[in-house]
């Protein structure tokens, strides 16, 4: 696990030192080693940066930049199946001189060019410098668990591991996008590809970025997507037979998950993904796992149920209590580490048991995508039922054209009935192939009414991409929808930075590619049922836990937030969102602001969370702009 970046700069204004100040922005990502490469050619100066965490080789043959013929090459991620690839080129005639999987993926590009990549299971963002053909080649994993930004402005191509990269950048015109600021207001993170930064971008997932430095020009190439699957003929065995075929593919997805030369552990927050993840590693291991939980008993929490649970399992099982200075302590960093902002409370627990691992191993498994895969969130319940209700009300177009009439003279405390109406409006004026995607944008966002009294430009919100595939079933939309976004966007990207900022590597064995492509032909029904939701999940942990200690609500992690930003945390709300720092920066009408902090110190604002998005953007401005 690693830190990369670099340029191509026709300028010839980049140089060495910059490189070295790569290094020095990304330090927690890579703390046991540094380097450079820089070059100078006809057409610009090329440069690429490294800074190493140890995982595998942890001898200094694995460091990087690594170098192999006129290939260049860093790399942030781990190729899990390394040692089977690497069998392959040694029959074909390859030698290695170390035991990491970088020079794997070096000599897989020499060898087999873009289609390498198709024999890598893993996380991974890389970059290849092809000296022959004067090409920059860049990649991303599958379903984004590795980020990788990049921009492309005044003849130079810029790209690294982390937003502060670009803050680093010499000549670099640090703006914020606007419409990325509007879709973070409306949903708490900034959709792909856009970031808040005007001109920085994130690359796709599951393809190649190829940047040209004869031509300046950027070619992508998708070589994998993960909704393509949706289009395939459905799995026709029993619901038996799909439990026993997704015991097989998590099982071979943890264990390559282990191959590491530094310790591992795994975050156990006591549901049925990390229940999971942890039953199946500690079976037939006589070594007990590391296991770690965050708990706070001033909330709501899991960790007394992990703690059974690891009991059960037999786990070195490590609970940490929450203290309120321990949550209110970390939140003035979160601009630090969250340089593209994400807006959710639960980037500090995620904060807090990567601090406490970190403390024994260096490496955890954390088991992010059970609920987008399998239906765990109530929306796979809800969205169906709700779009049967507005599919069955009678004269749709007359229906859509009242309530879209209607739905302006709800304002102030009754917008949540204008969001409904126009909402409702929107889907019935959708086609059928839209009407979930639109579901899912009304029920995320906040009232329009709301941005357009905040924002001092309008505020047409931007959103993901629509699905564009010939589903088997639409409301598989739902599962993509959620992959897509949720999970690309917010979800793989507080997970990043949250264990990255503590040096820890954080590894996602239920996002293994041949596991999602399985579970993406499984029929809607053997997933959620309309009343169970992960019903392969649940079916697999009760053959490890007994059902009554696994059977009950599912509670999550939970911080008094707001409580706190009407008493110990005010200060923040004092500085970042006075009439001078709202002026100051210039987005939002601060009497909007000031009327909704009137009613936020009441506690009768009806979407509190605005108030915590606009002071995240605020800290995060007078952090990285002003």
């Amino acid at each position: 696990m690693c830190g990369i970046a670099g340029f191509f700069d026709k300028n010839k204004k980049l140089d060495d030192n910059q490189l070295w100040s790569y290094n020095k922005a990304m330090k927690k990502r890579g703390p046991d080693g540094s380097d450079i490469f820089f070059e100078k050619n006809e057409y610009g100066n090329v440069g690429l940066s490294h800074v190493r965490l140890s995982i595998l080789d942890l001898s200094s043959l694995g460091k990087q930049p690594m170098f192999y013929e006129h290939l260049v090459i860093v790399l942030n991620g781990e190729i899990y199946n390394y040692i089977d690839i690497k069998k392959e080129l040694l029959e074909l005639g390859y030698h290695f001189h170390s035991n990491s999987d970088t020079e794997v993926v070096l000599k897989s590009f020499h060898a087999w060019g873009l289609k390498s990549v198709e024999k890598f299971r893993g996380m991974f963002a890389f970059a290849i410098y092809d000296k022959e053909l004067n090409k920059l080649f860049m990649c991303r994993d599958r379903v984004g668990v590795k980020p990788l930004y990049y921009s492309l402005m005044n003849n130079q191509l810029v790209f690294g591991s982390e937003l502060k990269i670009f803050f680093n950048t010499a000549g670099f015109n640090k703006e914020v996008s606007l419409d990325s600021l509007k879709t973070f207001l409306n949903f708490g993170y900034v959709s792909h590809p856009n970031t808040m930064l005007s001109g920085v971008f994130k690359a796709d997932v599951g393809s190649w970025t190829i940047f040209d430095l004869v031509t300046s020009k950027i070619e992508k190439i998708k070589y994998w997507s993960y909704s393509s699957f949706y289009e395939e003929d459905r799995f026709s065995g029993t619901f038996e037979e799909a439990v026993q075929e997704t015991e097989i593919l998590i099982k071979e997805a943890c264990e390559l998950r282990m191959v590491s030369d530094v310790p591992v552990g795994i975050f156990l927050s006591g549901g049925f993904d990390s229940s999971l993840v942890t039953a199946i590693l500690q079976k037939d291991r006589t070594e007990k796992l590391k296991t770690f939980t965050i708990g706070f008993s001033d909330g709501v929490d899991e960790s007394k149920d992990a703690e059974i649970i690891a009991k059960h399992l037999g786990t070195d099982h490590t609970s940490y209590d929450c203290k309120q200075s321990d949550a209110i302590d970390l939140i003035p960093l979160l601009p630090e580490l969250f340089d593209d902002p994400i807006a959710d409370i639960s980037c500090i627990p995620t904060m807090l048991v990567s601090k406490l691992a970190r403390k024994e191993v260096t490496v955890a498994l954390s088991a992010d995508g059970g609920d987008e895969l399998f239906g765990g969130y109530k929306g796979f319940a809800n969205t169906p039922r709700m779009l049967q209700k507005i599919n069955s009300l009678p004269f749709s177009n007359l229906t859509s054209l009242f309530l879209e009439t209607a739905a302006p003279f709800f304002t102030g405390m009754n917008s949540h009935i204008e969001k409904k109406m126009s909402g409702i409006s929107d889907v019935l004026k959708a086609s059928k192939e839209d009407k979930i995607y639109q579901l899912d944008i009304n029920h995320s966002g906040l009232p329009k009414e709301i941005l357009n009294r905040l924002l001092k430009v309008e505020s047409s919100i931007l959103y993901t991409e629509k699905v564009n595939v010939k589903l088997k079933d639409q409301l598989d939309e739902i599962y993509i929808l959620g992959v897509n976004d949720v999970l690309r966007d917010y979800l793989l990207v507080k997970v990043d930075r949250a264990t990255m900022g503590y040096s820890l590597e954080g590894r996602e064995p239920l996002l293994d590619h041949k596991l999602m492509e399985f579970a993406a032909k499984l029929p809607y029904n053997y997933k959620h049922d309309g009343v169970t939701s992960k019903k392969p999940i649940r079916e697999i942990v009760y053959k490890y836990i007994p059902q009554s200690i696994m059977d009950r609500p599912k509670v999550g992690f939970d911080l008094p937030i707001y409580k706190w930003l009407n008493n110990e945390l005010s200060f923040l709300i004092d500085e970042f969102l006075s009439e001078e720092m709202i002026n100051k920066s210039g987005f939002f009408n601060y009497e909007y602001v000031r009327e909704s902090l009137m009613l936020f110190k009441k506690d009768k604002l009806r979407y509190p969370n605005l108030i915590w998005r606009i002071l995240i953007f605020q800290m995060w401005y007078y952090k990285w702009i002003n």
